[in-house]
């Protein structure tokens, strides 16, 4: 973890589900009663998704709950929420998305030097075979780290 950084949630099924080939970093655009319920702790990013439009991106079904001291300034918890990201990348994560498969997903939420950022990354989805495959390798590897703890 980089300094100044601090996590509020991470897609832990994203490396499951996808080979992740390119990470990017991107801030959010986003309201102070979103901000202050991220302060809080709580979010959900498993489900959310990265849509590429001509101008830019929007991070789809991130939600956010509701602050509780909002009152009726509040927002809602699914709207899109806009990318900030370069021309340069924007166009690296359309080029890699017209290949067939690959996908763009939130990895990451997290706040660094007070301000909310998201780590999306380029990935292809992996197969059942491939998932199997994955869980196999953490139980040898778990099974090899226990043999040379205990020596």
């Amino acid at each position: 973890m980089a300094e100044g950084q601090q996590i509020i949630t991470t897609n832990r099924r994203a490396r499951f589900d996808y080979e992740i080939t390119e990470r990017f970093e991107a801030g959010l655009v986003l309201t102070g009663s979103e901000v202050k319920s991220l302060r809080q702790g709580s979010a959900q990013i498993v489900e959310s998704f990265v849509k590429l439009y001509r101008q830019g991106a929007d991070l789809m079904n991130l939600t956010i709950p509701p602050y509780e001291m909002g009152g009726h300034f509040n927002h809602e918890p699914r709207q899109p929420r806009r990318l900030l990201l370069h021309k340069a990348e924007i166009e690296k994560l359309r080029k890699g998305t017209e290949q067939k498969g690959m996908t763009i997903i939130p990895t990451k939420l997290y706040f660094k030097d007070g301000r909310v950022k998201v780590e999306i990354a380029l990935g292809r989805g992996k197969k059942t075979v491939d998932k199997r495959q994955t869980i196999a390798d953490r139980g040898s590897k778990r099974r090899l780290d226990r043999i040379l703890k205990s020596r």
